[in-house]
């Protein structure tokens, strides 16, 4: 699918400290790691799904049963890292977040007759800044998992798994993890991948192979900055985020995803602290309402992640 255009200047304003951004429940237009579309792409086939969520009709009964605070104020706050596409990005404008998960929030907030308020910060921020208050809820491509669900409560709406992302043609011949020893590898820092590939190096060097030279940044932008330039053999990506950028970054000419199953495959999960039951319920019925009534798949088809669909909006499904 063709990625939005991209100007030097938008890929450094990315760079840049957080923006706090907001959208509305009806507006328009990996594991928390996603990557950026490189620039010279055309922006046409970007979806827009505006009409399908303003024709959402806000549930009464699951307005009700939202925290007094949130019902009052009509907004949620949510934390995000936006730089993954197609979970989220921004269009053209540099300012405006896009993605399906974008769309998702904002059908969920259609459905309980609130609008949605984008917070950018790093990924590793996002549960401390849930934690403090700072925001209501998390939703960036981040992994429902057992070690997560010790901090935070989640709602599960994706399913994805760690994908190997190299250089086109694959010129270092990696056809799956345990051709990673010795390799340079490319991680963000505090994802779920970061900690696969320490694994994976101990695996290495445990069967007498050379370990894994991993490099952890804030950015999959930066991280394939360093692919293209040879200075990694690889990034690991979530599934969704790997396919589109292999198929959109330089019209496809950058970027490949080794073949195979997503590795330790486990669903995205909409983050809330765990005393917060009343907005996590209500979060989990709307979406699930969504599911049942096709909005949720059509969406998610839109942008060409079906694949990813889950079934259930489940609390704490991870493992």
């Amino acid at each position: 699918m063709p990625s939005p255009s991209r100007t030097r200047a938008w890929q450094a304003a990315l760079l840049g400290g957080a923006l706090v951004l907001a959208t509305t429940a009806c507006g328009g237009g990996p594991d928390g790691a996603g990557g950026q579309p490189a620039a010279g792409n055309g922006p046409s086939a970007i979806p827009d799904n505006a009409a399908l969520i303003t024709a959402i009709k806000a549930d009464p009964q699951l307005a009700g049963a939202l925290p007094p605070a949130v019902a009052q104020a009509k907004t949620l706050h949510l934390a995000s890292n936006i730089q993954s596409a197609p979970n989220n990005f921004y269009s053209g404008d540099g300012k405006t977040p896009i993605g399906y998960e974008v769309d998702l929030a904002k059908a969920v907030g259609a459905k309980l007759g609130v609008t949605v308020s984008y917070q950018d910060m790093a990924f590793g921020s996002l549960i401390t800044s849930l934690q403090s208050g700072r925001v209501d809820l998390t939703m960036a491509a981040m992994n429902d998992t057992k070690e997560r669900q010790q901090q935070i409560d989640f709602v599960d709406y994706f399913s994805s798994g760690i994908t190997i992302m190299v250089g086109k043609g694959n010129p270092e011949g990696i056809t799956g993890p345990d051709t990673l020893c010795g390799k340079n590898v490319a991680v963000v820092q505090g994802t779920s991948h970061q900690k696969f590939a320490a694994a994976q190096s101990a695996k290495c060097t445990q069967a007498g192979k050379p370990a894994i030279a991993v490099t952890a940044t804030d950015s999959d932008t930066q991280n394939q900055n360093q692919l293209r330039t040879r200075r990694v053999a690889a990034i690991l990506n979530d599934l969704p985020s790997a396919v589109y950028i292999s198929r959109t970054a330089g019209e496809g000419k950058f970027f490949e995803v080794v073949p195979g199953q997503p590795i330790e495959g486990g669903p995205y999960g909409i983050g809330f602290t765990k005393a917060n039951t009343k907005l996590r319920d209500a979060v989990k019925q709307a979406l699930q309402s969504l599911i049942a009534d096709g909005t949720y798949g059509k969406i998610l088809q839109s942008w060409g992640v079906e694949q990813g669909a889950v079934k259930e909006a489940a609390v704490n499904g991870g493992s």
